[in-house]
């Protein structure tokens, strides 16, 4: 079953419940898309019926909105606290502290980051909520003096989102300080099968600006990138299903990678692969084969066959975030058309209501490893030029 909510459900993620059809449960978003003939729309009395009588059913949620009504519904089973485990940052870090003994981190109370004693923390360390999204309330912390400042730069940051995410999605009572984590980022969007086995859907090289970057422009993904790291993080997968005793469940984890290969999580996101329907989508636009798909039907892609033919391409996810220093609610519009005449091959963009998400869209390009100046190009613009 595949539950549908806020922000943003992709037409092909629509195209592919409608070819399959997958059972999507019933609700306001659901009925808005789907009819009874495209596919089955499921009431919450059988859904949970459904979960009841068979817990290994495979459930995915193409947002974390939808995780209030699992939590809600499901409560008999597993799949909440299954949830929470990776949801709650420290919870992850609680659980996994056997892997990476020597990793710092401490919750914190919003309302006491201004007592924190700075001076005592090994800099620079990164500050999140303990239940968070997309990049949001996220602060690299180098010096000191920088602290001062942090608490009415996340105040009005949530201020400026307005309830655009539910508590369960994005909370900012409580904030987790850790370590900064050294090493190249990458997302992996994955499953556990009924065995408990990790199936590895896709992997993107998550690249910043510069070093005080913490924001989300650009993955990239490759048919190296993929080889390089397959084993690797297939590993890396093996020790946290065991720890979390994973069956039949689909996520979506970012890790670094140090010079010496060894590989450390940021943060893992139950239910769902990449949020706002991108990085399953950008495997599929990139190598034409279907996350979503392979995750319903249980298989186990075929990496040497599906990359066959991709050598010295790169497939890249551009994500427009308000890089302006414009708020969002003082743009009155962007130019989509004018951006992306700067890209020579666009296989989808996307966009999306700023003023609602402090976002304005969403690019999945293709271009030559010989030349990625369009890359370094759009990773590095503030996307003044394209406001009004």
């Amino acid at each position: 079953m595949i539950i549908l909510d806020k922000p943003y459900i992709s037409k092909h993620v629509i195209q592919t419940i409608i070819k399959n059809k997958y059972p999507v449960l019933r609700n306001e978003v659901s009925e808005s898309i789907f009819n009874s003939d495209q596919t089955e729309l499921i009431n919450d009395s059988d859904a949970i019926l459904m979960y009841r009588e068979d817990p290994d059913k495979r459930v995915y949620s193409i947002s974390e909105n939808s995780i209030e009504w699992i939590v809600k519904n499901l409560s008999f089973s597993e799949l909440p606290d299954k949830i929470d485990i990776f949801k709650n940052k420290v919870r992850f870090r609680d659980l996994t502290r056997e892997l990476f003994p020597d990793l710092f981190y401490k919750e914190v109370n919003f309302e006491d980051l201004k007592k924190i004693n700075v001076e005592e923390l090994s800099m620079p360390v990164i500050l999140k909520p303990s239940v968070g999204f997309f990049s949001v309330g996220v602060k690299k912390i180098k010096f000191p003096e920088e602290w001062v400042h942090l608490v009415d730069d996340i105040n009005s940051e949530m201020n400026r989102l307005g309830d655009a995410y539910p508590t369960e999605v994005l909370d900012i009572r409580k904030f987790i300080i850790e370590e900064f984590i050294e090493g190249e980022e990458y997302a992996i969007d994955a499953y556990f099968n009924g065995e408990g086995e990790p199936v590895i859907l896709g992997i993107l090289k998550h690249v910043f600006s510069s070093d005080d970057d913490v924001g989300d422009r650009l993955y990239m993904t490759s048919k190296k990138i993929i080889l390089d790291n397959l084993k690797l993080f297939g590993g890396f997968l093996k020790d946290i299903g065991r720890l979390a005793k994973l069956r039949n469940f689909p996520l979506h984890i970012e890790v670094r990678k140090n010079d010496k290969g060894e590989i450390v999580p940021i943060e893992i996101n139950p239910m769902r692969f990449g949020a706002w329907c991108t990085t399953a989508d950008a495997t599929s636009f990139s190598f034409q084969m279907n996350p979503y798909e392979y995750f319903f039907s249980d298989r186990k892609p075929d990496w040497g066959h599906i990359l066959e033919n991709k050598d010295g391409k790169i497939f890249s996810m551009i994500v427009l975030d308000n890089t302006t220093g414009v708020k969002a609610d003082q743009i009155n519009s962007f130019d989509h058309n004018n951006l992306l005449s700067n890209f020579k091959t666009v296989l989808e963009f996307r966009k999306i209501d700023h003023k609602i998400y402090n976002v304005f869209g969403f690019i999945f390009i293709e271009t030559d490893d010989s030349d990625i100046s369009e890359l370094n190009w759009i990773l590095n613009s503030d996307l003044k030029d394209f406001i009004s």
